[in-house]
């Protein structure tokens, strides 16, 4: 059996990831560093979405693979390989809700919550509850701007890489889920 190829913290530091990526299509057994630099995030994307740790790791897992499958399909733009991660992540976890007939959990944690109410303004404690009401009732894709923007710490350009849309139009969806969610949750 073949020794598994495994590269230091700083060979990964050195090479840029559009090299990275055109050797893992040559040689799949090059995918560790682009594994291990995207598997927490890809987990927390996950689970912020489904609530289960052990089910998050199964479906992780299954975003991997499927990234090593199609990988010889990816066309590097300048961009990370992350908002195509991201949005293979999503497909997995819509699909789990599909099959499952199940719906997707909102997980505020602290951070999210100083980050949100940091952007919209809001200085006294006690809106955990009211923040976490009013993201349910946005639409999907409203909620999904703030998570990159906000959770991810995505630029608009990635954001507009991962939802299709142009850079612009990334920044008028968020500055209006956000005056959105500040209506649902009845603060000015």
């Amino acid at each position: 059996m073949d020794e598994l190829i495994t590269y230091s913290k700083q060979l990964i530091l050195e090479q840029s990831e559009e090299l990275i990526i055109e050797e893992c299509k040559r040689n799949p057994r090059r995918f560790e560093p682009l594994y291990n630099k995207y598997y927490k995030p890809i987990f927390r994307l996950v689970l912020g979405r489904i609530g289960d740790k052990d089910l998050t790791a199964d479906l992780v897992s299954n975003v991997f693979f499927k990234v090593l499958q199609s990988l010889h399909k990816f066309q590097f733009k300048g961009l990370s390989i992350y908002s195509w991660l991201y949005r293979i992540a999503l497909n997995e976890c819509n699909e789990h809700f599909r099959k499952a007939g199940s719906k997707r959990v909102i997980v505020l944690d602290q951070t999210h919550y100083e980050v949100l109410t940091e952007e919209m303004a809001i200085f006294d404690d006690g809106h955990k509850e009211a923040l976490k009401n009013g993201l349910s009732k946005l639409k999907e894709v409203e909620l999904q701007i703030i998570e990159l923007r906000f959770f991810e710490s995505l630029s608009f350009k990635d954001i507009a890489d991962v939802l299709g849309i142009t850079e612009g139009n990334s920044k008028v969806k968020l500055y209006r889920a956000v005056e959105k969610l500040k209506k649902l949750m009845k603060v000015s």
